[in-house]
């Protein structure tokens, strides 16, 4: 009789055929905390992102193409800063609202959410969402605002307060823009949708943005925007805090 050693059955047992690979939806659930599982779900949009640039393309066409148009009718005419302010934040707005609204419609398109659903909780999804639209805004705007004071000949007499503007202008349209996204996924006319319900959503933060960007524009210190500032981070953080709490709703529906 044979007797196999432990050293003969270690190399039997390693030649024979694997387990399957539990795939990247098993692997976002086994994938620790919180933070972990979020950044699962950002590292996947991300990569889908650069293999299709679908989001990026659209976003970046139709910034470009509206901020030539924009400034092309305008031509060499003086502007008061609050006129500067409200086209710099219009630009930004509809062209987040082309890539921004594509978060959860993809899912939807190729069936991924039902994966999605099994493989994270709702804060999760949410979350990581949230992180890839700032992202992507963040690209937008360094792109754009700097195109848009070369093309419209825009004096920054305070560049920090702009950029501060800027910073919270980007979390707050994708926080808005994203639990949008996650209601009219399903529905049939989506880009209509869109602005239809994130507009109104969006004014009192839009507003804001624009008052605080013309006084940076004018020259404004810190201390004069602050007014502004404060209710762009207690609206903002009302928004995200809300659009967590009504998610769990929203993706489960």
């Amino acid at each position: 009789m044979t007797t196999l050693s432990s050293d003969s059955l270690q190399s039997a047992a390693g030649s024979g055929p694997r387990p399957p690979d539990p795939g990247p939806t098993r692997r976002m659930a086994e994938g620790g905390g919180w933070w972990a599982q979020a950044l699962s779900v950002l590292g996947k949009d991300l990569r889908s992102e650069i293999r299709s640039a679908a989001a990026a393309m659209a976003i970046g066409m139709f910034a470009l193409v509206t901020l030539v148009l924009v400034s092309y009718g305008i031509g060499q005419a003086a502007l008061q800063e609050e006129v500067q302010a409200s086209l710099l934040w219009t630009v930004l707005f509809f062209a987040s609202s082309v890539g921004l609204a594509r978060t959860f419609v993809k899912e939807e398109e190729t069936k991924t959410a039902i994966a999605l659903r099994m493989s994270a909780r709702p804060s999760v999804v949410f979350g990581g969402k949230l992180a890839f639209n700032c992202l992507l805004m963040v690209v937008l705007a360094a792109l754009l605002v700097p195109l848009f004071l070369i093309l419209m000949t825009v004096e920054v007499q305070s560049p920090p307060v702009l950029l501060g503007m800027v910073a919270m202008g980007v979390v707050g349209l994708a926080g808005g823009s994203t639990i949008v996204a996650a209601i009219i996924a399903k529905a049939q006319v989506k880009g209509p949708l869109f602005g239809a319900l994130a507009f109104p959503i969006l004014v009192p933060l839009l507003l804001l943005l624009v008052r605080g960007t013309a006084l940076a524009l004018e020259g404004a210190a810190w201390s004069d925007v602050s007014t502004y500032l404060l209710g762009l981070i207690g609206f903002t953080g009302a928004m995200i805090t809300a659009s967590f709490l009504l998610f769990d709703a929203v993706w489960e529906s």
